[in-house]
């Protein structure tokens, strides 16, 4: 039997995304997008409940393509806030549209999104080596940063928890438990944390 972090559970939706998504280093656009589409959403909600829409959220969201989610205007907002697929609250639907087209400055400034957020780590996933999930941050220093950056790009939905939360999934700190199997998989060492 493997050891994983906790909060997998046992749900085999959440054990899937524990053991094949979460920490995995992402620098695909519309994966970012889509996962800092989620995470906004996932404010102040469950991530089981997030997953169980990500479907959903998949076909209202045209794949994730920024570029058509900028573009969606008045008629697709009513049809997103009608979409029992995904979370229909009319400040997360509106702020993932306006992500959307600051998704795409920030892809023109810096060739990429992915080349824009990796720089805040050097290139390289910051390697934390937590025992217990009591240790686990809300927030960082780094998720700081990007928050800070982000707003001022004129992002919502991306205070420094939504923001460390969106580290977390795509890679860019593996806070993986230093006894889960996917914690030396993803480069950990048994070093402490400092």
């Amino acid at each position: 039997m493997r050891t994983r972090c906790a909060w997998a559970g046992s749900d085999p939706r959440m054990i899937a995304y524990h053991d094949e998504e979460w920490g995995v280093v992402c620098r695909e656009e519309r994966r970012l997008f889509e996962f800092l589409v989620l995470e906004g959403a996932q404010a102040g909600l469950s991530w089981s409940t997030i997953l169980n829409k990500r479907e959903g959220y998949r076909t209202a969201f045209r794949g994730f393509d920024p570029a058509e989610v900028a573009l969606f205007g008045p008629e697709e907002v009513e049809l997103l806030l009608r979409d029992s697929r995904i979370v229909r609250n009319r400040l997360k639907v509106d702020s993932a549209i306006s992500n959307a087209a600051r998704f795409l400055d920030v892809q023109r400034e810096f060739g990429g999104f992915g080349a824009y957020l990796w720089a805040f780590v050097g290139g390289t996933p910051v390697q934390n080596a937590w025992k217990e999930m009591g240790q686990l941050p809300a927030s960082s220093a780094l998720s700081d940063a990007l928050s800070k950056d982000l707003r001022r790009r004129g992002f919502r939905f991306v205070g420094t928890t939504i923001c460390y939360a969106f580290m977390q999934a795509v890679g860019l700190v593996n806070d993986h438990l230093v006894d889960c199997f996917r914690y030396r998989e993803l480069g950990g060492t048994h070093a402490c944390p400092t």
